[in-house]
């Protein structure tokens, strides 16, 4: 779990890092960065949700060489398959972006605002295509059991964004090349180029390792096979659409509190920014999760299924105790690391505390969710997301924030209703599919 946990803060961090980089320029281009974000992060996540079909079906495909030693010839099928998807999905994402200020105006977002915040999201857009290639081979070679790389990977990426963006903000000029200083919109140039670094690095790494020689997903081309992909939409969709449905939820939030001015914007990036990174914990732990049910999953064994459920909502549920005495203790320390303005840390340390009250309930769902992706169960939980985020926190947080005034805080009560509806449907949704496979498999007296 741990080098999981490094991939997914590193990949994290570098909306963090954009975030703090920006946010020591101005406010103004703070809250540029963050409603470009808002835009960039529902994106990322509906594509890496939808690719992450990739790790279920490797990892079946991998623990089946119990039952069947042929299974292992399907893997570099299933990925070559999955990076013509990418291909499709990065292509579509990168004009996405490029076409969301369009939405600027009838979205109400200050007019000031504009111009940095369409040049964070051109800048940016021009590594979606990257990151969608890069996600794919990541959960290749997570699903194998093999995170290291990415690891490594992302690491050094996360360490060369800094000097970077640095290059993009202020300006800077080697020889005859100038590059113009662009504020915190730099970021998004910055961010894409690092991006592109890192899938090459990738690439090259899977092509020359020796672990990887006897798979050779990249030694043999393969024409698209419509059959195979549409297996990897109908089992990834649904991952893709529930994840997108909890991080547009959080990116909405900063679109409808735009309206209330640069200082709650700010404040709510903030403390968006500072619990992404808490979140990685569990998401990585969930992923661990994915890949072992995966596992699990291809050799058949409902006990193993049931066992490996119970200890991860058991470590998740330490984690995000952890997680919350973090925030308890340290709030004021985290936003001031983000922004020198009191205003925008005393309402994004006011924030940090619903943030707390939601960490145990968000581990249970994410960890939940987890399990059921490795079991291929997708559907179902997709439209718990659905109801949860856009049935009950949305209007619960639009009512409190605007009708009865609470602002951000009404907004962020929302959110921990709805992540505690999603945990409850999850759970009693992952014991009827953990029934479901006993019998399906053919497990005498299975129990709880």
């Amino acid at each position: 779990m741990l080098p999981i946990l490094m991939t997914q803060v590193a990949q994290a961090a570098f909306g963090l890092v954009d975030t703090i980089m920006a946010g020591r320029v101005s406010p103004a281009d703070l809250a540029a960065v963050s409603l470009g974000v808002s835009f960039w992060l529902p994106l990322i996540f509906l594509i890496s949700g939808i690719l992450q079909a990739t790790t279920a079906l490797v990892a079946q495909a991998y623990g089946a060489q119990i039952h069947d030693q042929n299974s292992v010839k399907r893997i570099p099928l299933i990925t070559r398959q999955a990076l013509w998807l990418a291909f499709v999905l990065g292509l579509t994402g990168m004009l996405l972006l490029q076409l969301s200020p369009l939405l600027f105006s009838p979205l109400e977002i200050p007019l000031p605002l504009h111009e940095k915040t369409k040049l964070f999201l051109y800048g940016i857009s021009f590594g979606m295509p990257a990151i969608a290639f890069y996600t794919t081979l990541r959960c290749y070679t997570e699903a194998l059991g093999r995170p290291r790389p990415v690891t490594i990977i992302s690491i050094v990426g996360l360490i060369l964004t800094v000097p970077m963006n640095y290059m993009f903000i202020y300006g800077y000029q080697i020889g005859s090349l100038t590059i113009p200083a662009l504020g915190g919109a730099g970021c998004g140039f910055a961010t894409a180029i690092i991006q592109w670094l890192m899938l090459v690095t990738l690439l090259v790494y899977l092509s020359c390792a020796r672990p990887y020689r006897a798979i050779r997903i990249l030694s043999h081309y393969n024409h698209p096979d419509f059959m195979l992909i549409r297996r990897i939409i109908v089992l990834g969709f649904p991952i893709g659409i529930a994840i997108f449905f909890e991080v547009a939820l959080f990116s909405v939030a900063a679109i409808i509190l735009s309206p209330l001015g640069e200082t709650v914007i700010a404040a709510h990036q903030v403390a968006l920014s500072a619990t992404t990174q808490l979140f990685m914990i569990p998401l990585s732990l969930a992923t661990a999760v994915t890949i072992r049910m995966g596992q699990f999953y291809g050799q058949k064994d409902a006990i193993a299924m049931r066992r490996l459920r119970r200890v991860g909502l058991i470590l998740g549920s330490s984690l995000a105790l952890l997680s919350m005495s973090f925030i308890a203790i340290f709030r004021y320390d985290i936003t001031a690391i983000y922004s020198r303005d009191l205003d925008v840390q005393q309402l994004a340390a006011t924030l940090l505390l619903f943030a707390m009250a939601y960490q145990l309930v968000d581990s249970w769902q994410v960890t939940t969710a987890g399990c059921l992706r490795g079991m291929q169960d997708t559907t179902v939980p997709m439209w718990i997301t659905l109801f949860a985020y856009w049935v009950v926190a949305f209007p619960v947080g639009i009512v409190l924030s605007r009708v009865f005034n609470y602002g951000a805080q009404g907004f962020w009560f929302g959110l921990l209703i709805g992540l505690t509806v999603a945990a409850t449907l999850l759970l009693l949704r992952l014991r009827v599919s953990e029934i479901r496979l006993a019998i399906k498999f053919k497990v005498p007296n299975y129990k709880n």
